[in-house]
């Protein structure tokens, strides 16, 4: 998709879809395939209330997201990976035993609850790289957005690979674990990675990726 081209959310939400379904996230939901697409059909007229911008460079108009309940992320992370590239991502040895479970949504998030949902208007957040993550989340919440979690992050780069570029990675600050650590994913490897960060600790190649909304089958 290019700024040449029109942008039809109907086509688009469609292709999210069977971005999914040929990824294998019916098997990690234990559904078949026209199950699954069943199930994130209801989201299909939400997705025309995104805004009807081309995709650009660090910024999408939605993404469709699977809950980690229905699609671990120790799952779909190895799902992703750069655009043109074949090496799967990983999530890095820095979460221990447990930890993945502990970074859940922020109240602020406030997660519409189902199986599937929406979030609209993406950024990557680039202009925050080299800023502190915890100034950085404070701006972001001060202009009346929200944090990406690592769902969505995840989501991001499922959908939109071309997004995840070198020195234009970014974090996560939707989802936390109740210490100082954001996650975030970048590239190591020559791939995508999940890690994290200090909330204290500016980095030049991290931005803060956020969204205007999100949605569920019921708006």
């Amino acid at each position: 998709m290019t700024a040449e081209t029109s942008f039809d959310t109907g086509a688009e939400f469609d292709r999210q879809v069977r971005n999914l379904i040929d990824l294998g996230y019916p098997s990690l939901s234990g559904l078949d395939p026209a199950r699954f697409e069943e199930m994130c059909a209801p989201l299909r007229a939400a997705a025309s209330g995104a805004l009807s911008d081309p995709v650009e460079t660090g910024r999408v108009p939605f993404l469709l997201v699977v809950d980690r309940e229905t699609a671990p992320v120790e799952r779909t992370m190895p799902l992703t990976t750069l655009r043109g590239g074949k090496k799967p991502g990983f999530v890095d040895r820095s979460f221990e035993p447990g930890a993945l479970e502990r970074f859940v949504a922020v109240p602020s998030a406030a997660l519409p609850g189902h199986r599937v949902h929406l979030v609209f208007d993406v950024e990557r957040g680039e202009e925050f790289c080299g800023a502190v993550p915890k100034d950085a989340m404070e701006a972001i919440a001060g202009r009346g957005r929200t944090l990406l979690t690592i769902e969505e992050g995840i989501a991001l780069i499922t959908h939109f690979p071309q997004v995840l570029v070198k020195n234009k990675c970014f974090s996560l600050g939707g989802s936390r674990s109740g210490d100082r650590r954001v996650p975030a994913i970048w590239i190591s490897q020559r791939t995508p990675k999940l890690g994290w960060c200090w909330e204290g600790n500016p980095h030049t190649w991290l931005g803060m990726a956020s969204a205007g909304r999100r949605a569920g089958a019921d708006g």
